[in-house]
């Protein structure tokens, strides 16, 4: 698993922690790897989801780091949805 991946999975998990979080969700970063998501929290793996959020390494540690907004990555095209786009916004809200 890459560097960024484990990093994003302890960050997931802070920032989860508390949060009432349903189904399942999957960042899916190119070129790094996945990184499921549900009530139980955030680890590595690549399974099916209700939610597939796609970005660019890049875009993903600036979501991480509080510098972008995911919506407004979504917006411009940096970070694409496939899937329960209520979830995505679910999602969205507890990464904020």
């Amino acid at each position: 698993m890459s560097d960024i991946v484990n990093q994003a999975v302890t960050v997931l998990n802070e920032k989860l922690a508390g949060t009432d979080f349903g189904g399942t969700a999957k960042f899916d970063i190119s070129g790094e790897g996945c990184i499921m998501m549900d009530s139980s929290g955030a680890r590595a793996g690549d399974a099916p989801a209700d939610v597939t959020l796609t970005a660019d390494a890049e875009t993903f540690q600036s979501i991480l780091e509080g510098d972008t907004n995911p919506t407004s990555a979504f917006m411009t095209g940096k970070l694409s949805v496939d899937g329960d786009m209520g979830m995505a916004m679910q999602l969205a809200s507890a990464l904020a």
